[in-house]
């Protein structure tokens, strides 16, 4: 698949980045490059690869899946300017 430079202008519009007349050659050459590598990594014979997301085999560390208040309700309601009975107080809004 070739890219010209009508393209790489619609493409251009398409992402609402401004190009210069005089540069969509260039970035036409640019989208040919990325399409060429990509032609190139599919001709990699990938049969039996198991998918990875690292080189090393890691496991995420895990942690128990535990509800709890945060055990910081007075740190956060010294921020507020009015609180009342362990809740932040707003002024009534409905009549």
């Amino acid at each position: 698949m070739s890219i010209d430079t009508e393209t790489a202008a619609r493409v251009a519009k398409l992402a609402r980045i401004k190009v210069e007349d005089d540069a969509l050659p260039a970035l036409a050459q640019e989208f040919n490059a990325i399409l060429g590598f990509i032609e190139q990594l599919e001709e990699v014979d990938v049969d039996g690869v198991e998918p990875m997301v690292s080189v090393t085999p890691m496991r995420l560390k895990r942690r128990a899946d535990v509800v709890t208040d945060g055990n910081q309700q007075g740190a956060v309601l010294s921020n507020a300017p009015d609180a009342r009975e362990g809740f932040f107080a707003v002024p009534k809004v409905v009549e």
